[in-house]
């Protein structure tokens, strides 16, 4: 079985979600399945088979969650031994600047589930992380991107926690 690489910050995330779906929504929509139930015949009850799908794709979350929780490499970054410059590793928090205008970015690499590129979390399998990946400060590193082609030199590389 394959490991899912994920922060301390992203097991708690999943571990919250799970109890929310198993506690608060499975109810939720067995009381709106009773519900519509209670109205009549099913075949045509639009109310029934939205709750049915409802209850499917809740199910379905759970499993994952279940799925990804038992195979959890739950990797804390600030617990790793260095020594010398650190290297870009799943969790580190990296700033990188854009060698052709100057801009600087600073991005955490997380599992798939923490993924929030508006909070600057990437995936560690989307291209730029897997471009960072093992690299370290000072090292200029082309990446294919969507748009493109861009040049990062690496600025700063820390390994610190982050819980938001």
């Amino acid at each position: 079985m394959d490991q899912t690489p994920m922060t301390p910050r992203g097991e708690r995330l999943l571990r919250s979600e799970l109890q929310r779906l198993k506690t608060v929504e499975r109810p939720r929509i067995v009381a709106a399945i009773a519900e519509a139930r209670s109205h009549g015949d099913l075949s045509e009850n639009a109310e029934y088979d939205a709750a049915k799908e409802e209850q499917g794709m809740c199910e379905a979350r759970i499993k994952d969650i279940e799925a990804k929780l038992s195979s959890a490499n739950v990797i804390d970054v600030t617990k790793l031994r260095h020594g010398g410059d650190l290297k870009v590793v799943f969790g580190a928090t990296v700033t990188v600047e854009n060698v052709d205008d100057g801009k600087q970015t600073t991005y955490r690499i997380v599992g798939e589930d923490e993924a929030d590129i508006e909070h600057n979390l990437i995936s560690y399998r989307t291209p730029i992380a897997k471009g960072l990946l093992g690299k370290t400060v000072d090292d200029e590193i082309d990446i294919n991107i969507p748009k493109g082609t861009v040049t990062y030199d690496i600025v700063d590389v820390q390994y610190i926690n982050y819980d938001d």
